[in-house]
């Protein structure tokens, strides 16, 4: 298999209460190209991931519905991307210089674990949550800690 070769791609297709908002949010705040342009839909390179917002103001979640993680303000239904550090800093500041409006701001989870991550989730203004994870090996987003032994 040819390493520079893509052989899968993640597609998300979900819905947005305005198309125009989308646009401005994933294609200039999160710098996501857009692609084909058809009518009620608009498709993003979302972080090397094909995602289609479909406007269908009826089947938007937004923040209805259970609460998750730590500080209990994710909406259990969101989506995001799993990246580097660098790349985690890179976006946070441009959320922030872009006045984003944050469901938890940026900040360091599971300090001290293999899976110690820089989180922040956000709303991207058309009723969807979105949370990123910076790494320093994204892959360690699938890493399972080791506990010792209790015979030890």
């Amino acid at each position: 298999m040819d390493a520079n070769k893509i052989n899968t791609l993640f597609h998300f297709s979900f819905a947005v209460d305005d198309l125009d908002r989308a646009r401005k949010f994933y294609g200039e705040v999160l710098q996501c190209a857009e692609g084909r342009k058809l009518p009620g839909r608009a498709d993003f390179n979302f972080f090397g991931h094909h995602l289609v917002a479909h406007l269908a103001p009826g089947e938007v979640v937004g923040h209805k519905g259970v609460k998750i993680g730590e500080s209990k303000k994710t909406p259990l239904r969101h989506f995001g991307v799993v990246m580097t550090l660098e790349d985690f800093r890179k976006t946070a500041d441009r959320l922030v210089q872009h006045g984003a409006e944050f469901i938890n701001e940026p900040a360091v989870t599971q300090k001290g674990t293999v899976r110690e991550q820089m989180l922040m989730t956000l709303s991207d203004g058309c009723g969807n949550a979105i949370e990123f994870k910076g790494l320093r090996n994204i892959t360690d987003v699938y890493a399972v800690e080791e506990r010792a032994s209790a015979e030890a």
